[in-house]
C-alpha cells in the first residue's frame, strides 16, 4: 500500500484501499514509559477526521500520556494547531475567534514551516512583522500587527510552560517606528477625535425620518422584525442586546427592561462593558406593542408543538420558532429604509438616533448623565461621541439666558 504524505501534516497520509476509494490515516512516532520506540496509527474516511485525532493525540503527548520523538521536529503550524485544539474551550467566543483567525490567517501562512525550536528574533521580525508592516497590497496597521504579535507571544509562553522550547525568544519586539511621549499623546488625542467622528458619521436619523420609518415598518415588516426595530429605536439598546432579551427581562408591571447579556452569531456572553448592565424603563407604547407581541409568540411557539418560556429570547423567526439569525434585523431595517427614500443607517444607527432626539430636546429634559445610564455608557463617552450635538446645545442655553434676561426687562 502506497502512502502519500498530507500538506497539512508531516504524520498524516493518504493512501486507496482495495476498491480504490480514498483513505486517510496518521502515524505518529513516540516513546513509551519504557523508553521504547512506538508508533501509533489510526485509519479513517476522510482527512478531516484523521486530521482531528492525530491533533487529539498530540495533545495527549503534550499532557503527558506519552512521550515525543523529538519536540526538536515541531513545526510553528504543528504547535499553533495543538495549542488552539487543548485549550480553546478555556477562552471566550470573542477570544477564541480573534486566536483562530489570527493562527489561520497570519501566523501559520507566514511562519508554519518553521520549526519551533530554530525560528529566530530576526527572522521572526523579518518574515512577520515587517511583512505586515510592509505589504504591498494591504499593508496592515502597527496596531492590528502589535495585536497579532501578542498572540503568537501567548501561543509561544504555552510552548515553554510544556517545556516543549526552553524560552519565549520572541519579547520585547518593535512594531514600527518609536515615537517620543509628545507624538503619542498627540497621535492619542487625534484618535479618539477620529473615533467619535467614525462612531457617529451620519449614521442616525432626524426625528421626523425615524416617525416615518417606523410607520413603514409597521405596515410592511412581520411582526417580529417591526417589535425588535421599534424596541432599538424607543430603548437606545446596541443590536445584541435586543437579540439577546428574554421574556423575564420584561417587567411589564414596572415598565421596565432589564439588559444582562448580549446575543449574536458567536453565541450568548455577558454585555459588552459594566455600565451595559442596566434597567431601562419603558414607554407605554412599547409596553402594547410587546404585549401584543408576546401574545402572537404564544400562538407561533403552540403551532410548532412549544409553549412560551418566560427564559426564552423574545424576537423569533416566524418560519422556525427558533430565535432570529443576527443578520435579520440588517436586511428588514434596509428594506423599511428603500421604501422610505432615506439615508441608510444600520442597527446601531438606531442608539444613535436614540441619543441625538433626547440630546437635542429643546427643554433640555435629558441631562448627559440621564443618557449616558440609559445607552449603558458613562458621561465621557457620551460627550465624546455626541460631541458637536452638546456644542449645540451649549449656544442655545446662552442664547435662551439673553432671551429670558431681554423678557424680564420688557
Amino acid at each position: 500500500m502506497k502512502l502519500n504524505k498530507s500538506k497539512k501534516d508531516p504524520e498524516l497520509y493518504y493512501y486507496s484501499d482495495t476498491k480504490g476509494k480514498k483513505k486517510w490515516m496518521y502515524r505518529h512516532k513516540y516513546y513509551d514509559q519504557y523508553g521504547k520506540r512506538r508508533e501509533k496509527k489510526g485509519r479513517f474516511n476522510t482527512e478531516k477526521e484523521a486530521y482531528q485525532a492525530l491533533l487529539k493525540l498530540k495533545v495527549d503527548t503534550i499532557r503527558g500520556a506519552t512521550k515525543p520523538v523529538e519536540f526538536s521536529n515541531y513545526t510553528v503550524a504543528q504547535w499553533f494547531d495543538t495549542w488552539y485544539e487543548t485549550y480553546k474551550h478555556n477562552w471566550k467566543i470573542s477570544t477564541r475567534t480573534q486566536r483562530e483567525s489570527a493562527i489561520r490567517v497570519h501566523i501559520k501562512p507566514l511562519l508554519g514551516s518553521y520549526k519551533l525550536s530554530e525560528l529566530s528574533r530576526s527572522t521572526f521580525q523579518k518574515e512577520f512583522i515587517n511583512t505586515l508592516l510592509n505589504d504591498s497590497k494591504k499593508p496592515k496597521e502597527p496596531s492590528t500587527v502589535k495585536s497579532l504579535y501578542s498572540i503568537f507571544k501567548i501561543g509561544i509562553n504555552s510552548a515553554v510552560e510544556e517545556e516543549i522550547i526552553p524560552r519565549n525568544r520572541f519579547t520585547k519586539l518593535q512594531i514600527g517606528i518609536e515615537k517620543n511621549e509628545e507624538d503619542k499623546k498627540k497621535d492619542k488625542n487625534e484618535k479618539k477625535k477620529n473615533a467619535s467622528k467614525s462612531s457617529l458619521k451620519g449614521n442616525y436619523l432626524e426625528a421626523h425620518e425615524l416617525n416615518k420609518l417606523l410607520v413603514k415598518a409597521k405596515k410592511i415588516l412581520n411582526i417580529t422584525n417591526y417589535t425588535l426595530l421599534l424596541t432599538l429605536a424607543y430603548t437606545g439598546l446596541r443590536k445584541g442586546e435586543g437579540n439577546g432579551l428574554c421574556w423575564n427581562d420584561i417587567d411589564f408591571e414596572n415598565r421596565t427592561l432589564t439588559i444582562e447579556r448580549t446575543r449574536d452569531n458567536k453565541g450568548v456572553r455577558p454585555p459588552k462593558t459594566d455600565n451595559s448592565y442596566r434597567i431601562i424603563v419603558l414607554d407605554e407604547s412599547i409596553i402594547d406593542q410587546l404585549k401584543t407581541y408576546k401574545i402572537w409568540c404564544k400562538k407561533t411557539l403552540l403551532a410548532f408543538g412549544r409553549h412560551l418560556k418566560e427564559e426564552d429570547f423574545v424576537f423569533i423567526s416566524y418560519q422556525t420558532g427558533r430565535p432570529l439569525s443576527d443578520n435579520t434585523v440588517n436586511n428588514a431595517l434596509d428594506r423599511v429604509i428603500k421604501k422610505v427614500g432615506i439615508k441608510r443607517i444600520t442597527p446601531h444607527g438606531l442608539r444613535h438616533t436614540h441619543a441625538t432626539i433626547l440630546l437635542n430636546d429643546k427643554e433640555n429634559r435629558s441631562t448627559v448623565e440621564d443618557v449616558a445610564a440609559r445607552l449603558g455608557n458613562t458621561p465621557e463617552e457620551i460627550h465624546k461621541t455626541y460631541h458637536h450635538i452638546l456644542q449645540e446645545r451649549k449656544k442655545e442655553t446662552a442664547t435662551l439666558f439673553t432671551e429670558l434676561v431681554s423678557s424680564a426687562g420688557n
